[in-house]
């Protein structure tokens, strides 16, 4: 086996910074006890003007007045890793989360599909980098040299077992990812490196330091098993975004949309997998209810689709034009997106050399866009029906599902029928005609009518009726059905 190692420094910094509008302005994570606040992680820009992790909130303050702080909280970072780990399954069908902060891919079973490991590498790089999470990589034929060395030096490549084992002899202890912050202790103790660590005698080492030591170093250079609990993609997608700070319009809310989109769509591509209903959940402030208990409120928006689609800039614009139609009742401090029924997808078959005008929208992409836009009951099919009156010809179905039957052998009928008919004004010939209907006697709307093509002086082809035998000799008095394309 080869492990690579996806070594991710500042997992919380940037699973915040990714969703904010300007990730450049100078922002903390802050953590610890409300009298001893501290820095847990800072952006470059706040690190410029002097703050670091581990600094006192108030002497932070003293050095930066105006910086964004933000909760950290170790069980949003949990959520951020497994994110990830679902994203670096499309890659390999071992992953894990052995420690926090960093990835475990078993990329050897992937040559054969993605290529040599220099292709792979750079794709895991480069999607890392569209995701906005900085990371270190490195790969090793154990999983724990894979993490050592990716805290050594980015994108080390050690494939060979001879080889990393004389590359570990040279690394120093405190460095070494040994268990239990051993590393420093021993370093203190004048060992400098695991050459001086595995030559001391085995029993002493037990005796002193305990066996998870002995252990580490057996399965750091590969002379015994390392156990791994390897991930386990979920069946439905969840995913939430605190705005910290109170939202009242629409426009605020589109970046941390497309951002939950993205991450949405990254999970149905490693899935192989689409969405045809989500949800997305605006969270308000905690109000107070009647009685004295507190109670939270939340406003949801629907995004329905006929079809499963994954494309991150279709869902992206209906659920934009789906947000825009709600009317948001207070302000907005989160918002969450729920995808639980994720149907198969099955893309569109597209010819070899398809001509499709490049900034032509594909028609179910236009068909969701559309009824985003104009409401689901505005876009439907239309489906013959048995009745011959040309008003009850036809009736509407929803969805792609229903198979449609053929129309029954009919005359032409015009492409655009009016509402209801109207005179006919100005003169016109007849082309063909009569068509005699006479139907409806059993539901007390009796037509008797004769049908004809006529042809205006403009040129115009109308569909015109008139009483049964009054119009025979084409002169006045038509009633106007509809025009011909």
């Amino acid at each position: 086996m080869l492990w690579a190692c996806v070594l991710l420094p500042q997992l919380a910094l940037d699973a915040v910074l990714r969703r904010r509008p300007d990730p450049e302005a100078p922002l903390a994570l802050v953590g610890g006890p409300a009298q001893l606040r501290t820095l847990h992680a800072v952006n470059a820009s706040a690190a410029a003007a002097g703050l670091a992790p581990g600094m006192r909130l108030v002497a932070a303050h003293a050095l930066l007045r105006d910086f964004a702080m933000v909760e950290y909280e170790e069980a949003a970072e949990a959520r951020v890793q497994r994110f990830l780990a679902a994203w670096a399954y499309r890659h390999s069908s071992l992953v894990s989360m052995q420690w926090p902060g960093c990835l475990l891919l078993e990329v050897r079973g992937s040559f054969g599909l993605l290529g040599p490991w220099p292709r792979i590498e750079a794709r895991l790089r480069g999607e890392l980098d569209a995701l906005g999470f900085r990371h270190r990589i490195a790969l090793a034929p154990t999983p724990r040299a894979a993490r050592v060395f990716a805290g050594l030096r980015d994108g080390l490549a050690i494939p060979h077992a001879a080889t990393m084992a004389t590359q570990l002899e040279r690394v120093p202890v405190r460095r070494a990812c040994l268990p239990d912050g051993l590393g420093t202790r021993l370093q203190r103790m004048g060992i400098a490196d695991l050459r001086t660590l595995r030559g001391l005698p085995r029993d002493a080492l037990r005796r002193r330091f305990g066996l998870p030591l002995l252990e580490h170093l057996d399965r750091l250079y590969g002379q015994a098993d390392d156990p791994l609990d390897f991930y386990q993609p979920p069946d439905h997608f969840d995913a939430r975004v605190e705005l910290g700070y109170e939202v009242e319009n629409h426009t605020a809310l589109l970046f941390p949309l497309r951002r939950l989109v993205g991450d949405l769509c990254t999970f149905l591509s490693i899935r192989d997998g689409g969405v045809q209903r989500f949800v997305l959940r605006l969270e308000h402030e905690r109000v107070k209810g009647a009685g004295s208990a507190n109670a939270s409120t939340h406003t949801d928006v629907d995004v329905g689709l006929l079809a499963a689609e994954r494309e991150p800039a279709m869902l992206f614009e209906l659920a934009r034009s789906r947000l825009e139609r709600v009317e948001i009742p207070a302000p907005v401090v989160a918002m969450r997106l729920l995808a639980r029924h994720l149907p198969p997808f099955v893309p569109a078959s597209r010819d070899l050399f398809d001509a499709r005008n490049q900034q032509q929208l594909p028609w179910p992409q236009l068909r969701e866009r559309l009824r985003a836009r104009l409401g689901d009951e505005s876009v439907y099919r239309l489906a013959p029906a048995g009745d011959p009156r040309p008003e009850r010809a036809w009736r509407r179905v929803q969805g792609d599902e229903a198979k449609i039957a053929s129309a029954p052998p009919r005359p032409p009928r015009p492409s655009w029928l009016l509402p209801q008919p109207i005179p006919l004004r100005g003169a016109a010939h007849i082309i063909s005609g009569p068509e005699r209907l006479e139907s409806g006697w059993w539901d007390d709307a009796d037509a008797r009518r004769d049908y004809y093509v006529l042809e205006t002086t403009q040129g115009q082809r109308a569909w015109a009726f008139a009483p049964p035998g009054e119009q025979g000799n084409g002169q006045g008095g038509w009633m106007l059905h509809g025009w011909f394309g």
